[in-house]
């Protein structure tokens, strides 16, 4: 079976056991602070395991794409040398939300590896794993499944209790639970032992899939309290199950793999087939383009800095191979080919893909020479036969310079390279590394809530409500008194709470001698926390209550959030496709907008789009919301947005002519596009590579933003003597003026410096035959020295000359040598000779060098000394 043949069928199997199956998440973890990149299937449905988010279903089935090269699930190194570590994969995966449990989830998976109807793998091939204390599941494979008992393995602690390869949780604390794992046996002719024994490092018996039976709920203190509802979250790798049902041993064989080698060896001129540098390429070019598929772009930090990484170590390994051209952005076509009906956003990105990819490549060729220039001139004052492993460390990290060519470049000038020093280097960034990538989160650290807060916020900004839980200082309690701050949740309230970019409402809760003022609303789960301080009376759980926003404010605020719709939509017109949101802010005052693009935005890319956007405000159209399933959404093209989770239910938001702006948004909106007034666009700037910022204000805020430059228009046309239409013409001449006298002034300066440079040549001794003339001028722009030195020169003859120019405490040097004296003398060494004394430095050709220093006390024995010097060269 093809690889894409076995991920259709694993997805019809549990469609056909009433599982819904649902699409690859972002390999960016949206609102989840714990993980750099989507690694496993589960991690799309975390809030569900935690009950912080409902389904519609309560079976799900996914093909998820994910990344480990980077925090604490880093394959990197390994990949390319063993058959099965990756960059990227795809990880198979069934899950239960409190529906089936051990039975069942075990009974599909043998179902789907065993039977004829699917993958029909002889059983006789496949063992399994359970932890120790599992005795449910060693009785179902064995009584139920007909698992052998000597094929079915406890694998026990390591260390302290619940420390076992077959014990799985979701974190320090939370959900977690005990894992049945099933392996695939490649045969005697493979070295290696069966799992739990001492050669299950070997490669004859192989994971295919994990089981885990989530059914207690770990707090901070270790006690393991079981799940209300225990759940199943299964992952089975595609490429390793695809290199057993293709009867290959290594992942790299399967056809995923084959096409994309055969496409690496042809771009890379090689012949070598077995080249362990093709697997690295061919493994880097699918994480690569997926990530930017994702919106992840090279940068010098976080996952940029790792998408940057894969990108060169790709890069490096063609280097090995022989080519020194841009070829790795070509190889996103291979995988188009190989890739693109499963994933048809790779076909829609691949051009930006490309253009990432092949700007990548010419930067590092950059880098490297940079990197070369470094180690030449660090070689040049090493006297040792080894380079240090710090200076090999530093040219790795700090310049990408790969080691194996530092070691070329050692070997061809008869040196070897400290390795064991870089090596250590390398561990402590590692170790760094790890620490970094090793999230703490106490999954227990949220307030402890009953119930769900109804929001009614589209439809009214005020309604009465009942108080359902109240906390103090993060505790919860029975009343807040008067001065108290507290947190105040609802059974249902207008109060939009804080997501999506848009601010949380403020406004008042009340009743008869009551009132709590809310200054923010932030969300937990299905609840709205009401962030405020009671400033008169009691307020006590069960007490109902009036609920009023600030009118104004929720106004303002959706102006803009509609405005910001309009905006991303004229962004991906006048831009490109490419275009995507990197994360945005809204709030009464304004609204800002970053997004990827490579370049800045020129002044008429952003009049273009600002006056796109006024196109669509003006057509004032409505503003169309729908609730529908998300399949439904995207049938209607709707765009969601970077960092947000979406449940089962979205609200589709359509504005704009012929469909302008459809996006997936929970925020408050205007009603017609038409109330947001004006839109203007105050600023465009970079704030990380590849990702630009927009910040532009609307309605009466874009009003007073005209009025404010209209009247700094008068005033400058006031202060100028003109009209404001004439402004720009006057301005104009007054800049051509300005340019005339800085030529005449200049002029007069060199007519000065030539008047004073007569007076000075009979400062000018003789030393032996050799004209020297060493003074301090006086005001002489330091611009004109060089000039200055020319004239000496020409009217002296024959001459060794150094001048000075004081502003303050900074000195100003320049040196010359007449050119017949060059062979004896050199402007540089006279430089360094007076430069040095006076607190600086300088250098330059033989017969003219610049320099200075910062101790004009020194400048005059400085002068003095240069006769002596001359003397000294004769």
């Amino acid at each position: 079976m093809k690889s894409a043949e076995i991920r259709q069928a694993f997805l019809d199997f549990f469609q056909s056991k009433q599982h819904q199956i649902v699409a690859s998440s972002s390999l960016v973890p949206g609102n989840d602070p714990t993980l750099l990149f989507t690694n496993a299937g589960m991690v799309q449905f975390k809030d569900v395991f935690l009950g912080e988010d409902k389904r519609s279903y309560s079976r799900a089935t996914s093909s998820q794409r994910c990344v480990r090269a980077g925090g604490k699930h880093n394959d990197l190194e390994n990949v390319g040398y063993t058959a099965r570590h990756h960059t990227f994969f795809e990880m198979l995966g069934n899950f239960s939300f409190g529906d089936y449990f051990k039975r069942e989830a075990i009974s599909f998976a043998w179902e789907f590896l065993t039977s004829k109807e699917w993958l029909g793998i002889p059983s006789e091939k496949l063992m399994v794993t359970v932890y120790q204390e599992d005795d449910e599941a060693f009785d179902i494979w064995h009584k139920e499944m007909s698992v052998p008992a000597e094929k079915i393995v406890r694998i026990g602690d390591k260390g302290g209790r619940y420390q076992s390869d077959n014990f799985w949780s979701m974190g320090d604390t939370g959900p977690c639970g005990p894992c049945t794992e099933i392996f695939y046996d490649h045969g005697e002719e493979i070295w290696g032992g069966p799992p739990g024994s001492p050669e299950e490092d070997g490669d004859r018996f192989i994971e295919i899939w994990n089981v885990v039976f989530m059914q207690f709920n770990r707090s901070a203190d270790g006690v393991m309290a079981p799940l209300p509802k225990p759940s199943v979250d299964t992952g089975m790798g595609l490429e390793r199950i695809a290199a057993v049902m293709q009867n290959v041993h290594s992942n790299y064989e399967i056809d995923l793999f084959q096409y994309l080698l055969a496409a690496t060896a042809k771009a890379t001129n090689t012949s070598d087939m077995e080249n362990k540098s093709l697997r690295v390429i061919a493994d880097h070019i699918r994480s690569c383009a997926f990530l930017v598929v994702d919106g992840v772009i090279p940068a010098n930090e976080g996952r940029g800095y790792v998408l940057r990484r894969i990108i060169r170590r790709a890069i490096r390994h063609g280097h090995k191979l022989g080519q020194k051209d841009a070829f790795f952005h070509s190889l996103v076509q291979a995988l188009v080919d190989q890739m693109g009906e499963a994933y048809p956003e790779l076909k829609q990105q691949q051009a930006q893909i490309e253009k990432i990819l092949l700007t990548e490549e010419q930067q590092f060729e950059k880098t490297l020479d940079k990197g070369m220039a470094v180690l030449e001139s660090e070689l040049a004052n090493l006297n040792a036969k080894e380079i240090p492993g710090q200076l090999v460390f530093t040219l790795y990290d700090t310049y990408g310079f790969p080691v194996d060519l530092t070691n070329d470049i050692a070997r061809e000038r008869v040196m070897s390279i400290d390795l064991d020093g870089y090596e250590k280097l390398m561990e402590e960034q590692r170790q760094r590394a790890r620490a970094a990538g090793s999230f703490k989160v106490d999954y227990n650290d949220n307030l402890e809530i009953d119930g769900e807060t109804e929001f009614t916020g589209y439809e009214d900004l005020a309604g009465s409500s009942t108080v359902i839980a109240l906390f103090k200082g993060g505790q919860s309690c029975e009343q807040l008194e008067a001065g108290e701050r507290g947190i105040v949740v609802l059974s249902e309230t207008p109060f939009y709470a804080e997501s999506g970019g848009q601010v949380g409402d403020q406004g008042l809760l009340k009743a008869e001698g009551l009132s709590f003022s809310v200054e923010d609303c932030a969300k937990q789960g299905n609840n709205h926390l009401h962030i405020g301080e009671l400033t008169e009376g009691q307020l006590s759980l069960g007490q109902k209550l009036s609920a009023e926003v600030v009118s104004g404010k929720r106004q303002a605020t959706a102006l803009n959030h509609s405005a910001t719709h309009l905006l991303h939509a004229a962004l991906r017109k006048v831009l490109g496709d490419h275009v995507t949101q990197k994360g945005s802010l809204v709030d009464p005052e304004r609204l800002r907008f970053d997004f990827s693009h490579f370049e800045a935005v020129t002044a008429e890319e952003l009049k273009a789009i600002e006056a796109m956007v006024n196109e669509q405000i003006r057509a004032n159209t409505p503003v169309q919301t729908d609730v529908c399933d998300m399949e439904t959404a995207k049938s209607k093209g709707a765009m969601a947005l970077f960092g947000e989770k979406y449940g089962d239910s979205v609200r589709v938001l359509s504005m704009g002519t012929e469909q302008f702006s459809v996006e997936l948004c929970g925020g408050t909106h205007v009603e017609r596009t038409g109330d947001i007034g004006l839109l203007r666009i105050t600023s465009e700037s970079g704030i990380a590579a590849g990702v630009r910022r927009i910040e532009a204000v609307t309605g009466r805020a874009a009003v007073d933003s005209v009025d404010t430059q209209q009247a700094q228009l008068q005033d400058a046309a006031k202060l100028l003597k003109t009209k404001p239409e004439e402004l720009v013409n006057k301005l104009q001449s007054l800049l051509d003026q300005q340019k005339t006298l800085e030529k005449e002034l200049k002029a007069a300066k060199a007519k000065l410096a030539s008047a004073a440079s007569g007076d000075l040549l009979g400062n000018a001794v003789e030393v032996q035959g050799v004209k020297v003339l060493a003074v301090q001028l006086s005001d002489v722009d330091h611009k004109s020295l060089r000039d200055t030195v020319d004239q000496f020169k020409n009217k002296l003859g024959s001459s060794v000359i150094i001048v000075a120019v004081v502003d303050g405490q900074k000195i100003s040097l320049v040196a010359g040598v007449s050119k017949d004296l060059v062979g004896q003398f050199k402007a540089g060494d006279l430089m360094k000779h007076v430069a040095t004394q006076v607190g600086g430095k300088g250098g330059g050709r033989p017969d003219m060098a610049q320099g200075g220093g910062d101790q004009p006390e020194n400048l005059d024995a400085a002068l003095a000394s240069v006769q002596e010097w001359v003397a000294s060269q004769i």
